[in-house]
C-alpha cells in the first residue's frame, strides 16, 4: 500500500525573501530545467503552493507529489514532463526538480496548472444571477451615493449595505429564461446615528439615493466597534475598579468585558428607552487562554454607548473568581496519535460553482452570505428527469434566541438574539480546512460591509463539500444479486462566533430531493462563579437551582437555543396549501377477525393563525401543490419536520412563565411551526429591529391579520433547539450537539428518484448465488486472516 507522508512544512516566503532565497543558492543547478530551451526560474515548490492555498504532500511509494487546491486534485513526478489533474494527463513546460531535499518548480507552474481549463469546478458567470452580493465597488458605490447626498454626519455607522432583492416573479422567470431584471440593482443601508436607526435605498446604476427614512422608536445592532467601545469604558472607570478591587483584582487590564444587549423588562430593571444601553459582565484572563472559566460574578455594569461611560454598577456581592488553570486546546495533554484520514476525489469535483450559482446533480441554486443571518440559498430546483421544477425561493436561518433560567443580577436579562441583535454574517467564523471542514472542502471567501460601510473581506466564509452519507438504500434477495446504492450528500457549511458559543449550519442536500438543515452548537459554555467546590458542599444545593456544578467553583447555567428558519418554499410553483395528514385507529367495518384499522385524516388549514402551532411529530404536515399531480394523481408535495436529536432535550418552546416580558417581545420561540403569506418584508421571526424592542414585530404581527394560506404563495419558518441542560463531558470545552431540521418530498416523484444511482447492476441477472448462503470454512478462514 502506498506511503504517503508530508514533507517539512517551511514558512511561505514573500517574493523579496524567495528571491534572496534562491540568489543564495545560485542558479547553476538549475541548467536542468528549461522552457522553450531557455532556463525557467525556479521556487520552493512545498512553501509556495501553501502560500497559494494548496495542500502538498509526497507520496514516498510512487514517487509523486499530490496536490489539492479547490477543485484541482494535481499528481506530479519530479524530473517528468508528464503530470496529471483530476485524472487527466498534460505536459508541464517544465519538470518539478529536487535540489537535496528541496522540491522546486517552475514560478509559472501555479499559473500553468491552476488556469489549465482541466479543473471544471469553478466556471466563468456569463449572466449574473441578480441576487448575486453586492460586490466592493457596488458596496463602495453605495456609501459614496450617500455621502454626496447631503445626508450623511461624520459618525454615523453602518449596520447594513446589502442587496436590495428584486422582485420574486422577476428573479424565477431569470432562473427559467435567462432574461436579466427590469430593475437597475439597488442596494439597502441600514445606518446608525448615535441612537437612531435610519434606512436608504440606492440606485447603483443612477448612482441616486431612492430613500432616507428614520426608523422611530429602533434600537439598531450591536457593532464590532461596540465590542471595542465597552472594555474601554470599564477601564475608564474608577467606580468599575472599585468593584474589582474588592474581588482582588487590581490590574484592570486583565479584566476581558462582554457587550450584551439588555431586553425589555417595562421599566423594573430600572432602564428607559431612550438611551443606547450594554450591560457589561467581565472576565479574568488568567493566562490560560480561556478567560470564559474565570467570571466576575454577581457585577455588572450599564454603559451608555453614546456617552461612552457607565451608568450604574450592580454589585451582589463578593464571589470568589475561579482561578483554576481551565485550558482548551489541550495544552498539558499527551496528544492522541491518529493516522491520516484522507478525503480525495482523483478525477475533481462532482459540482460547478459559477458565480455564486451552485450545480450538483440535479440540484441548482444560489448561494450568497448575509451580514445578519449568514447563508442565504435561493431558487433552488430539482431536474426531474429533464424537468426543472421548483422547490425553494429562499431560504435562511430566520432568527434565534439563546434565553437563560437563572434570576440573579448577572443572568435574569440574558436572551441573546444573535442574529438579530449582533448579525451573525458579520460574525462569520473562518472555516479551517481539516478541521471545520473536510480536507475536499472548497473555501469560499464572501465580501460584506462593516461598521464604516467599507466592504470587509471574510476569508473561507462558506465550505461546499461532497460526502458519503450511507447506503441511499439496499436489498438483498435470497439467490439473487444484490441491490445497494451509496447516498452522496452536498454540503453547504457556515460558521458564526457569537461570544462564547460556535454555531455551525450545514444545508445537506440529498440525491432523493431531501434537503436538510442541520444546527449545531459548540464553543464554550457561559458559566456562573460560585462558592461550591463540590456537590457535598453545604452550599451546593443552592449554587446549583438553576445549573449544574461542572468544575470547582463553576456552574453551566440552563438555557436553550432555538433556531428558527426561514424557508419560502415554492413546491412546483407558488400556489401551496398547509396540509395535515394524521394517523388514525378506525373500527373494521369489513369481514375478518380484526376490529380496528390504520387509516389516515386529511385537513387542509385555512389561515395563518391556524398553521402556528407546536409541533406534534404524529402529524405529517405538508405543503402541497393542489395545482400539480405525480403519475398516480396525488398532488405534490414536501414534508416539514422541526425535529431535535441529540444529548439536549428538545425545546417545545421557551422555558418561561407567560407572564414574562420576554413573550410580548417574541413568538417564534414558542411555536414550531408558522406558515405566512409571502411579503418581501417579512423577512426575520423576531422582526427587523428586536434590540430592545416592547412588541413582536415578528411572526406574532405578521399573523395578526390571519390571512388565507390556501393556494397562496406562502413562507414556511420551522422552529427547532434545545434546553441545554449543562453536564460535565461539555466543560471546557463543548463537543458539537446537532439539531435537524428536515425538508422531504412526498409524492413529488413518481418513483424512487434514485434508481438511476444502481448503475452497477446488469440489466438481465444470470450471476445466481449459491441455494444455501452460508461461506465455505476455506473461504472463511481466509476472510478472518484479511
Amino acid at each position: 500500500m502506498p506511503i504517503v507522508k508530508v514533507l517539512p512544512i517551511k514558512k511561505a516566503l514573500t517574493p523579496l525573501a524567495l528571491a534572496i532565497s534562491l540568489g543564495a543558492f545560485g542558479l547553476g543547478w538549475l541548467s536542468q530545467a528549461s522552457a522553450h530551451g531557455g532556463h525557467a526560474e525556479m521556487v520552493p515548490l512545498q512553501s509556495t503552493l501553501e502560500a497559494f492555498g494548496a495542500t502538498v504532500k509526497w507520496d514516498d511509494y510512487a514517487g509523486v507529489f499530490v496536490i489539492a487546491k479547490d477543485g484541482a486534485f494535481v499528481k506530479v513526478k519530479p524530473n517528468n514532463n508528464v503530470a496529471q489533474l483530476n485524472g487527466k494527463r498534460f505536459e508541464l513546460d517544465v519538470p518539478v526538480v529536487f535540489k537535496g531535499q528541496t522540491a522546486y518548480m517552475s514560478k509559472d507552474f501555479i499559473n500553468e496548472v491552476f488556469q489549465s481549463g482541466l479543473d471544471k469546478t469553478f466556471q466563468v458567470e456569463t449572466r449574473p444571477h441578480p441576487l448575486n452580493p453586492l460586490t466592493s465597488e457596488e458596496i463602495k458605490a453605495a456609501v459614496d451615493v450617500l455621502k454626496a447626498s447631503g445626508n450623511y454626519k461624520p459618525g454615523m455607522r453602518f449596520t447594513e449595505v446589502t442587496l436590495h432583492e428584486p422582485e420574486k416573479t422577476q428573479v424565477w422567470n431569470f432562473v427559467y429564461t435567462g432574461t436579466p431584471v427590469a430593475e437597475p440593482r439597488e442596494a439597502n443601508i441600514t445606518i446608525l446615528d448615535g441612537k437612531h436607526v435610519i434606512e436608504g435605498r440606492v440606485d447603483l446604476k443612477a448612482r441616486e439615493l431612492l430613500a432616507w427614512r428614520p426608523i422611530e422608536g429602533a434600537h439598531g445592532m450591536v457593532l464590532l466597534d461596540d465590542f471595542t467601545a465597552v472594555q474601554g469604558i470599564v477601564q475608564n472607570s474608577p467606580e468599575y475598579a472599585q468593584a474589582l478591587a474588592k474581588r482582588g483584582i487590581m490590574d484592570v487590564s486583565k479584566v476581558v468585558a462582554t457587550p450584551l444587549t439588555v431586553g425589555y423588562f417595562d421599566g423594573k430593571d430600572g432602564l428607559t428607552q431612550d438611551k443606547r444601553l450594554l450591560k457589561i459582565v467581565s472576565y479574568l484572563d488568567v493566562g490560560d487562554g480561556n478567560y470564559w472559566a474565570h467570571p466576575i460574578e454577581n457585577l455588572v455594569a450599564i454603559a451608555d454607548l453614546e456617552q461612552t461611560k457607565i451608568l450604574k454598577v450592580e454589585d451582589q456581592g463578593v464571589i470568589p473568581v475561579p482561578m483554576r488553570q481551565t485550558p482548551i486546546d489541550g495544552r498539558g495533554r499527551k496528544a492522541v496519535s491518529v493516522k491520516p484520514l484522507e478525503i480525495i476525489e482523483p478525477e475533481g469535483k462532482n459540482y460547478t460553482i459559477t458565480g455564486n450559482s451552485i450545480h450538483w446533480q440535479n440540484w441548482d441554486f444560489h448561494l450568497r452570505l448575509d451580514s445578519r443571518v449568514g447563508p442565504i440559498l435561493s431558487t433552488v430546483t430539482y431536474n426531474d428527469k429533464g424537468t426543472k421544477r421548483k422547490i425553494m425561493y429562499e431560504g435562511s436561518l430566520g432568527g434565534m434566541i439563546v434565553p437563560y433560567g437563572d434570576p440573579d443580577v448577572g443572568w435574569y436579562f440574558k436572551a441573546y438574539l444573535d442574529s438579530g441583535e449582533y448579525g451573525m454574517g458579520t460574525l462569520t467564523s473562518p472555516i479551517a480546512r481539516g478541521k471545520d471542514a473536510p480536507g475536499n472542502a472548497v473555501l469560499l471567501d464572501a465580501t460584506i460591509a462593516d461598521y464604516t460601510g467599507a466592504p470587509m473581506k471574510i476569508p473561507h466564509a462558506i465550505a461546499i463539500f461532497e460526502r458519503y452519507a450511507g447506503p441511499e438504500y439496499k436489498h438483498q434477495e435470497m439467490g439473487k444479486t444484490n441491490v445497494s446504492a451509496e447516498r452522496r450528500e452536498l454540503v453547504v457549511r457556515w460558521i458564526s462566533t457569537v461570544g462564547n458559543y460556535d454555531y455551525i449550519f450545514d444545508w445537506v442536500f440529498q440525491q432523493n430531493g431531501t434537503i436538510g438543515i442541520d444546527a449545531g452548537a459548540t464553543g464554550i459554555e457561559a458559566v456562573k462563579g460560585v462558592k461550591s467546590s463540590s456537590m457535598h458542599d453545604a452550599t451546593a444545593k443552592e449554587d446549583t437551582r438553576y445549573g449544574t456544578l461542572l468544575d470547582h467553583n463553576i456552574v453551566g447555567t440552563t438555557h436553550q437555543h432555538i433556531y428558527n428558519f426561514r424557508l419560502d418554499l415554492d413546491v412546483d410553483g407558488e400556489k401551496n396549501s398547509l396540509v395535515e395528514v394524521d394517523p388514525v385507529i378506525a373500527t373494521n367495518d369489513r369481514s375478518g377477525p380484526r376490529t380496528s384499522t390504520m387509516q389516515t385524516t386529511e385537513k387542509v388549514i385555512d389561515t395563518e393563525q391556524q398553521a402556528a402551532q407546536k409541533f406534534d411529530p404524529a402529524t405529517i404536515r405538508l405543503l402541497t401543490n393542489f395545482g400539480k399531480e405525480n403519475k398516480v394523481g396525488n398532488p405534490v408535495s414536501y414534508q416539514l419536520i422541526p425535529y431535535a436529536g441529540g444529548t439536549h432535550p428538545i425545546a417545545k418552546g421557551a422555558n418561561f412563565a407567560r407572564s414574562e416580558w420576554l413573550y410580548n417581545r417574541l413568538s417564534f420561540m414558542d411555536k414550531q411551526l408558522w406558515v405566512t403569506r409571502y411579503s418581501p418584508e417579512e423577512k426575520y421571526p423576531e422582526g427587523k429591529y428586536p434590540n430592545r424592542s416592547n412588541k413582536d414585530t415578528g411572526l406574532g404581527q405578521f399573523t395578526q391579520d390571519s390571512q388565507s394560506i390556501k393556494d397562496s404563495d406562502n413562507v414556511v419558518w420551522l422552529t427547532t433547539g434545545t434546553t441545554h441542560v449543562a453536564r460535565a463531558e461539555e466543560w471546557p470545552i463543548m463537543p458539537t450537539e446537532w439539531v435537524h431540521v428536515l425538508l422531504k418530498p412526498w409524492n413529488f416523484f413518481d418513483e424512487t428518484p434514485t434508481l438511476n444511482l444502481n448503475s452497477d447492476i446488469p440489466s438481465v441477472d444470470v450471476h445466481e448465488m449459491p441455494k444455501q448462503n452460508v461461506t465455505p470454512e476455506s473461504e472463511r478462514k481466509t476472510a478472518r486472516e484479511l
